[in-house]
């Protein structure tokens, strides 16, 4: 190739890396903030909490502590046990009445675990306003007064709040920043708030319904098969015309998602599988994590290797952009910032795990969670 026609098609390419960079960071910027009310009266509706628990004893008991703090009291609080065997039960008994242990029904052909437990928890339940809550959430005093008068105000089909991620192994703080940012490029989260986007996103780890609305969708039975139930959940409501609420809310709720590498990287892959993509977006996907993270870092090296300091100038620039970003992105989820420099490190692990999704998907070959595996082909969208 002409080296001026190489120089050319690198520069174009660092650049098109450094728009990349900039727009995942105007992305974080869009992002709705929900900060805790001040002490004061709230909605006067009634409203359910559903929490699917399965092997939870560690999380279960301080995120039910704070459930039971909550200024605006919930009027029912339902835990569905999923044939826990670590002393779930035990963590249940110790708290209040107020908390109702529901022994989750044989899993019907065709469900995935936490559907079948949030499906029967809501019908176990009759308040107008539904909380699905995961069991590793703790909550401030105001969440749920909080989230319900956001719901209420911006007349949200469903509502639901990013919380506060703690990482504390090192390989939580290694990949769960770019993990975020995949998931807030991926979704376009901000424009989930707009009512004529097709950006479709709910967090299943705090999200509130209507009842009404939630049977008007089917709720988790029309999504019984989906790994990521939340999002499809949300393309449901997007299809139908209703409203979407999403924010990002740190003082409001945090959580501890993944306890180990094993759990971590299982809870990913199981992310990535359950999405909507065929084979062939995922073969685009795994070129554009190399196009837009890897590739960028060459330019660099390919300036000075050409001689050309206007490249290797643009190169450092790209280079500063991309660890800037990673590192603006690790402190944001409450990682050293200093992780942001692994960030091509990060990058080879979740394209390890497209890459995997991407051969279980052409094998049939199940997916695992939480003890529980699940056929390829009863999963949503996925096209061989």
């Amino acid at each position: 190739m002409d080296p001026l026609l190489l120089e050319l098609t690198v520069a174009v390419g660092g650049l098109a890396a450094v728009v990349f960079q900039g727009w995942a960071i105007l992305l974080a910027y869009e992002m709705p903030r929900l900060e805790p009310l001040p002490p004061g009266g709230g909605p006067g509706e009634e409203v359910a909490v559903v929490i699917a628990a399965r092997n939870e004893a560690e999380d279960l008991g301080p995120a039910l502590d704070t459930l039971l703090a909550q200024d605006l009291a919930p009027h029912e609080i339902v835990v569905v046990d999923g044939g826990s065997t670590d002393g779930t039960h035990e963590v249940l008994a110790a708290r209040s009445s107020r908390v109702r242990r529901i022994v989750e029904p044989p899993l019907p052909d065709g469900w995935v675990g936490k559907n079948w437990a949030c499906w029967t928890g809501a019908r176990a339940t009759s308040s107008p306003w539904l909380l699905f809550l995961d069991a590793d959430v703790r909550l401030h005093p105001a969440a749920v007064r909080t989230a319900l008068t956001w719901a209420e105000r911006e007349r949200a089909t469903i509502a639901s709040i990013a919380p506060r991620l703690e990482t504390v192994g090192r390989w939580e703080r290694l990949v769960l920043p770019f993990y975020t940012q995949m998931v807030l490029t991926y979704f376009r989260a901000p424009h989930a708030n707009r009512p004529r986007s097709r950006a479709a996103l709910a967090n299943g780890q705090f999200w509130l319904v209507r009842r009404a609305d939630y049977v008007a969708l089917g709720g988790h039975e029309a999504v019984r098969g989906s790994l990521l139930e939340d999002v499809a959940l949300a393309r449901r409501v997007r299809a139908t015309g209703g409203r979407l609420a999403f924010a990002w809310a740190p003082d409001l709720a945090r959580t501890r998602m993944y306890r180990n590498r094993g759990e971590m990287l299982e809870g990913i892959l199981k992310s990535i599988h359950g999405g909507t993509d065929s084979a062939a977006e995922k073969l685009g996907f795994i070129a554009g994590l190399v196009g837009l993270f890897w590739l960028p870092l060459a330019v660099l090296p390919i300036g000075l290797l050409l001689g050309s300091l206007p490249l290797a100038l643009l190169g450092l620039a790209v280079a500063l952009a991309c660890f800037g970003k990673h590192a603006v992105f690790s402190s944001a989820v409450g990682a050293p910032a200093a992780y942001g420099l692994l960030y091509p490190v990060a990058v080879g692990v979740y394209l390890a795990l497209v890459v995997r999704s991407l051969g279980r998907g052409l094998r049939g070959a199940p997916v695992g969670w939480k003890g529980r595996t699940y056929a390829d082909r009863g999963l949503p969208g996925w096209k061989r």
